[in-house]
């Protein structure tokens, strides 16, 4: 599926901007605060991190001041247009520390072994993005011993799911964060 196309078609401008609305909603930040969530992950003070699919930047500026100046966050989604909202709320806030890309997560085309953590955060299950292609990039780019810090919105599957294809182990859950470590 072309995901660009999609969002540029009008269905696909009106099913954006419903799913942009439900993930900037008060109710959102009211149940599921990102930064109790973000601090389920692994410590991110000073660390690379790549956040998959960062959509309207939900996760993006709470993260990027977790990990301080000290560190790096690039946050990648397919969207252009989310990769332009999030790049205008990153300019407002003033952090230096975050590069907001275009890319896909299936092929990133980013450097091996250039990040501490990956973020998954809500963007599992998509059918754009299946696992069995997903794991095998992510595992690329952590470097060893790296860290897979995944929110998912339906726990029971997957972290079983990730655990089947071998590159990673589970070190922890907490805050509703599973944990895994690249083997």
């Amino acid at each position: 599926m072309d995901t660009e196309k999609f969002a540029r078609s009008p269905l696909g401008e009106l099913f954006i901007r419903l799913l942009a609305a439900g993930m900037e909603s008060r109710f959102r930040y009211r149940f599921f605060d990102p930064v109790n969530i973000l601090e389920g992950a692994a410590d991110l003070a000073g660390q690379t991190v790549l956040e998959v699919g960062c959509g309207t930047g939900f996760f993006t500026l709470p993260a990027a001041r977790l990990i301080g100046e000290a560190g790096r966050l690039v946050a990648m989604d397919v969207l252009s247009g989310s990769v332009e909202l999030v790049s205008g709320k990153v300019r407002a806030a003033g952090l230096k520390n975050v590069r907001v890309v275009r890319g896909d997560a299936l092929d990133s085309g980013l450097d091996a072994g250039s990040f501490d953590t990956v973020l998954l955060f809500g963007v599992v299950p998509a059918p754009m993005l299946p696992l069995q292609r997903l794991l095998p990039e992510l595992h690329r780019l952590l470097k060893a011993g790296g860290s897979l810090a995944v929110w998912p919105p339906v726990p029971g599957w997957l972290p079983r799911a990730i655990l089947r294809g071998g590159l990673f182990a589970f070190t922890a859950k907490k805050n509703g964060v599973h944990n895994f470590r690249r083997c």
